[in-house]
């Protein structure tokens, strides 16, 4: 059981830190108060650049594949290891203790712990959250469409850690989304330049 603490905890520390806010901050803004509020990429992009942007979506999705390789490598010897720090290193982002619990919305990081526990899904979700972004404009319908057909082609996986884990990943990526998911079925959603 000390190896799951030690992970859950180490990982969520991982998933704290708050690339977008601190790279929006090194150029002298507060990403907390402007445009959605998000520290994600997304909002990094549109409030203070595309570079700032999308060196938060690298950093976000980074964050999320070492904590796994980290801990997978440290308790090398036991399976369930990177399902803990999956699901534990997304909760960081979300939930950052260095931002009063408050943070992004998951995707770049969840995408990126994927990458470790089931590569096919997370590279087919990935090509498809690219896709449909420039094809809609639209950053919260590319997340959540897309990570549901990864998770439904980690259903068919034989391991049920990897079904459960993308399963409850999809259901945060939901929870942090759901007023995005408010505003696209009420047609108020805001579109990203790219």
């Amino acid at each position: 059981m000390t190896e799951y603490l030690i992970t859950g905890l180490g990982s969520f520390l991982i998933g704290s830190i708050p690339f977008g806010w601190l790279i929006a901050k090194s150029k002298g803004i507060d990403v907390k108060k402007k445009g959605s509020g998000n520290i994600g990429a997304t909002n990094v992009y549109r409030v203070v650049g595309k570079k700032e942007g999308a060196l938060t979506l690298i950093l976000d999705l980074l964050k999320g594949f070492l904590a796994v390789v980290l801990f997978s490598l440290i308790y090398k010897h036991d399976a369930y290891v990177p399902y803990v720090s999956s699901i534990s290193v997304v909760l960081g982002h979300d939930f950052s203790i260095f931002l009063k619990f408050k943070g992004g919305k998951g995707v770049a990081t969840t995408y990126g712990a994927g990458l470790i526990i089931y590569p096919t899904a997370s590279m087919v979700g990935m090509a498809m959250w690219i896709a449909i972004l420039l094809g809609s404009k639209y950053s919260s319908l590319a997340a959540l469409l897309s990570f549901t057909v990864s998770t439904l082609i980690a259903l068919n996986s034989n391991n049920y850690m990897v079904r459960i884990v993308f399963v409850v990943l999809l259901g945060l990526m939901i929870i942090r989304h759901r007023d995005n998911i408010v505003r696209l079925f009420s047609k108020r959603e805001n579109k990203i330049n790219i």
